[in-house]
């Protein structure tokens, strides 16, 4: 996982500079996952306060399996996942059936895929283009987002990712699979429009 180390021993000890570098390095991470589960900047900034202030009262909980990181990661899911439960005007969804039971390869192809991956630099800089893959990335079923955002945005292994939302790497294969899918299909009518005013295939 990217990411500097927080010295668990100075958290567990109340070190004031330890817990400001936890903070500076996992809170906009946390923010993103929080936003990309509620959708909603105002709760997504709650579950930030809450996954700290949860992580340095019950730092004892930390069995050490996983990495600080990616408990992190999992106290904000499972934060964001109860404000979902408790909202009435918008029922949690259901995960997708049948993850474990698929494989990536199994999964057919979009019509309308182009390489969008091999952009140029100047492209990825482009603020219209980070803004259009904002808004591919917002448009994902919830299930898939996150396991986008934790796998693609913020570098989480496989594992990792499994582990922060309580999923098997199977399933968290499965549907970061489907999520590349689905945004390739939409990002390439985004890209092919582009592709003439940039002088070709990139």
């Amino acid at each position: 996982m990217q990411g500097s180390a927080v010295p668990l021993d100075a958290l567990r000890a109340g070190d004031p500079a330890a817990v400001s570098a936890l903070f500076e390095t996992y809170a906009d991470r946390i923010y993103r996952l929080a936003l990309g589960v509620l959708r909603d900047p105002t709760a997504a900034e709650d579950v930030v306060q809450e996954t700290f202030l949860s992580a340095i009262t019950h730092l004892d909980r930390f069995e050490g399996r996983s990495s600080l990181g990616t408990w992190l990661y999992r106290v904000a899911y499972n934060a964001s996942i109860d404000r979902l439960r408790r909202r009435t005007d918008e029922p949690l969804p259901p995960d997708e059936p049948g993850d474990d039971a698929e494989t990536g390869a199994a999964l057919p192809l979009p019509k309308a895929i182009i390489a969008w991956a091999g952009t140029p630099e100047r492209w990825q800089a482009d603020r219209e283009v980070s803004a259009e893959i904002e808004r591919a990335i917002a448009a994902l079923p919830r299930s898939l987002r996150v396991v986008f955002l934790l796998r693609d945005v913020e570098g989480l292994s496989t594992e990792e990712t499994a582990e922060a939302l309580g999923l098997s790497e199977g399933a968290t294969k499965v549907r970061l699979h489907r999520a590349r899918l689905v945004m390739r299909e939409r990002l390439s009518v985004y890209f092919r429009e582009r592709l003439p005013q940039e002088g070709g295939t990139p």
